[in-house]
């Protein structure tokens, strides 16, 4: 659909435009400072669970994480080896017009930032022959054409220790929520140290087959401390955690109180026929970072 040109728009309305350049270098910073800076909330949540700990086993593995991402932070390095696929979430306004080529402005952006960021590619071009594409390109994009004049970018590079945790199931309606929780339980129990707990947990309910795959991926960018605007998705949240916890595997897979920092529940309509589950892990380094394009 062709743009329309800025004379020709109505009477008080307007087109924003962002060149394509600002968003390279939007995500060049955003793949090197999410690599190397774990957000606030993360770190309050890791240090609340270590406050909590009393296995001392768990307890030191808390210090240690604690420990790694602040040297991380002061060294300007890695707080893990694995600096994952880079997926980045667009939400673009329906009034922005980007001059240029956005997905081939991504792309350069995450290029540029895990060169000159010094993060490893590990990236493989084909599935099958397995051959690195050297900088980490193509980062996994996701569009939402949102309302207003704003681009907001979100990276998130993400780890596949904890990604191939993943797990999706189409339950049946008549299942009801006894299955949903066993089956989110079921899948971190399953995953033991693999995911490097403690883990944030992921899920996503309704939508189709890929869409519910979606909204538990998009579940783990919501901050570990904030609340579910449903109060019954609050409450299954708090639920979750709690039996998540009580499997003991905790930190590194050492026993203790801490297997799960947080699980975040996203939910959509869905078939009468139909009840889709998706589980989506995130190690303890739960990166994302986000900027508004300007």
């Amino acid at each position: 659909m062709a743009i329309v040109p800025r004379h020709t728009l109505k009477k008080g309305a307007y087109m924003r435009e962002i060149k394509a350049e600002l968003i390279t270098q939007a995500v060049k910073r955003m793949c090197i400072n999410a690599n190397t800076v774990l957000p606030q909330d993360v770190r309050h949540s890791i240090k609340s669970c270590m406050e909590l700990e009393d296995y001392p086993a768990a307890k030191d593995s808390l210090k240690l994480i604690t420990e790694n991402y602040e040297i991380a932070e002061r060294e300007n390095v890695p707080i893990c080896q694995d600096t994952g696929v880079a997926c980045v979430f667009v939400e673009l306004g329906q009034d922005v017009h980007v001059i240029g080529d956005i997905e081939g402005a991504i792309n350069e952006g995450v290029r540029q930032g895990y060169k000159d960021g010094y993060l490893r590619a590990s990236v493989v071009g084909d599935p099958l022959e397995r051959k690195n594409t050297g900088d980490n390109t193509p980062a996994m994009i996701y569009f939402d054409i949102v309302p207003g004049d704003v681009c907001k970018i979100t990276v998130a590079p993400k780890g596949f220790g904890s990604e191939n945790m993943s797990k999706i199931i189409m339950l049946h309606p008549s299942d009801g929520l006894a299955r949903v929780k066993e089956f989110v339980v079921q899948s971190v129990e399953q995953a033991g140290a693999n995911p490097c707990p403690p883990v944030v947990v992921g899920v996503g309910v309704g939508g189709t087959f890929d869409k519910a795959a979606l909204l538990a991926k998009k579940a783990l960018l919501r901050d570990t401390d904030d609340v579910n605007p449903d109060p019954k998705y609050a409450k299954l949240e708090t639920e979750l955690l709690e039996a998540i916890n009580a499997l003991g595997l905790g930190p590194q897979g050492f026993g203790g109180r801490t297997t799960a920092l947080a699980v975040k529940i996203n939910v959509m309509p869905t078939h009468i026929a139909g009840l889709p589950v998706a589980v989506n892990l995130n190690c303890h380094v739960a990166r994302h970072m986000t900027e508004n394009i300007k």
